[in-house]
């Protein structure tokens, strides 16, 4: 969602570099272009007022340090005061209840549901025995969609169809959990298309009969300005803890998620990157910067990576290569495990220089041709793709037809496959001779 402010401010960051000493005129200038950046994001407009002069204060202040250029010193002072602008740091949630209950709330669309479900599962990961509480009792369809959360994680899910009131709810919600041994209660709460006083009255008695934990405010990313007045209403009433951004994958601007925590004090808490249930993460305001400045994330990249990839199958995979024992079957496990990362896309945006190395690049192409490949290999046998030199001209016309693809499309993928084997081997045996001579040669270490 951030793609547009992050290419402007790349644009505004390659004038900055530029800076060859730093000067009152020449910062003034390039920091207009990082305030409209941030405007035509949708940032409220104090908020962005408010940090374009800290910037501007810092930068004029700071000292030059000798080994590095006064623009990317800047620059620098740009990404801690956006850290610091989206919180700091993440705040994980308190657990302190016994059990501890859990309030979400927001308007209607937010994405309240999905989030109790996204959540439950995340920590049920941290050996916390979560327990989903259908509370919406102005929305039937609330309820079924939540039980179905529920069936799909494997976790109970508290519903009374026909109750008409929610303290009753919460009541009998508390005494199942102590009769089940569920330590965490997410309450599902009622959501309007607008902020109404009704709603809010039942919330505040909702609140004070669970004396919830957390109340944690689901926001929709989309929103805009508006998440900031909503926010605002919602803080005022029940004194929220954090929030939950949702639908942080589409294509809106971003301002709600550089303006909630200026204007409400209260943390961004999780993000939901995605539609499906393992698309929601902690937010890391420090993470989020840098992917936001084209800096990258690799660290949420390699934990990503940690629990998408079994270790044992790494080890495998690795011993495989370097043996020179790499076979199509296994170049398609590759491929279906970097699914499991999700788009190609974003992927390269968690690396340093991704964003920029992205800019008028398709990516749909690539995941196109990877989605080809494995198409392609499907329709083989166990047998060919293990011996892909038993592949005569009439196999390869049956393996097009039934994947769709031409014969040109599969010879150059075989191709391909051909020549990562090859470097594979070689790759083996640099290995194996490096070994050999730090062995034999006491002291001598690889290069």
């Amino acid at each position: 969602m951030f793609d547009s402010l992050s290419g402007k401010l790349q644009n505004a960051f390659r004038n900055l570099r530029g800076l060859g000493k730093i000067s009152e005129a020449n910062v003034g200038d390039a920091l207009r272009e990082v305030r409209m950046a941030l405007l035509e994001a949708d940032v409220n407009f104090k908020v962005a007022r408010d940090f374009i002069e800290r910037v501007k204060t810092k930068s004029l202040g700071a000292e030059v340090v000798a080994s590095i250029q006064p623009g990317q010193q800047i620059v620098k002072i740009i990404h801690d005061e956006l850290v610091d602008l989206l919180g700091s740091a993440n705040a994980g949630l308190n657990f302190s209840g016994n059990p501890t209950c859990i309030l979400l709330v927001g308007l209607h669309g937010a994405g309240k549901t999905t989030s109790a479900g996204k959540l439950a599962r995340l920590i049920q990961k941290q050996g916390r025995q979560p327990l989903l509480v259908a509370a919406d009792v102005y929305r039937p369809a609330a309820m079924d969609q939540l039980e179905t959360l529920g069936k799909q994680l494997d976790l109970p899910t508290f519903v009374q169809r026909g109750e008409r009131e929610v303290l009753p709810i919460a009541r009998e919600a508390l005494d199942f959990a102590k009769r089940n041994n569920r330590n965490t209660l997410i309450f599902d709460t009622a959501g309007r298309l607008q902020i109404d006083e009704p709603l809010v009255q039942e919330l505040v008695r909702l609140r004070d009969l669970v004396k919830p934990q957390e109340i944690l405010l689901v926001l929709d990313a989309a929103t805009g300005q508006e998440a900031v007045n909503v926010a605002t209403h919602f803080d005022q009433a029940l004194n929220i803890t954090g929030s939950i951004l949702t639908k942080l994958d589409g294509d809106a601007r971003g301002g709600a998620a550089l303006s909630l925590k200026a204007v409400t004090g209260k943390p961004i808490k999780f993000a939901g990157v995605g539609e499906k249930l393992d698309e929601f993460e902690p937010f890391h305001p420090e993470r989020m910067a840098s992917r936001i400045l084209g800096m990258g994330d690799v660290v949420s990249l390699v934990e990503k990576a940690a629990e998408a990839v079994d270790l044992e199958d790494a080890k495998r995979m690795e011993e495989k290569m370097r043996k020179g024992e790499f076979t199509l079957e296994d170049f398609l496990d590759q491929l279906r495990q970097m699914k499991k990362l999700g788009p190609l896309e974003n992927i390269m945006k968690m690396l340093p220089g991704g964003a920029e190395a992205l800019q008028g690049q398709d990516m749909s192409k690539q995941e196109k041709e990877f989605k080809r490949m494995e198409a392609m290999i499907c329709s083989m046998t166990p047998q060919e793709r293990k011996s892909p030199q038993i592949l005569n001209a009439k196999r390869r016309i049956r393996i097009a037809k039934g994947s769709g693809a031409s014969v040109t499309e599969l010879n150059t993928m075989l191709n391909k496959f051909g020549q990562m084997q090859q470097m594979m081997k070689k790759m083996g045996k640099f290995q194996k001779m490096m070994a050999r001579m730090g062995g034999g040669m006491p002291g001598m270490l690889p290069r």
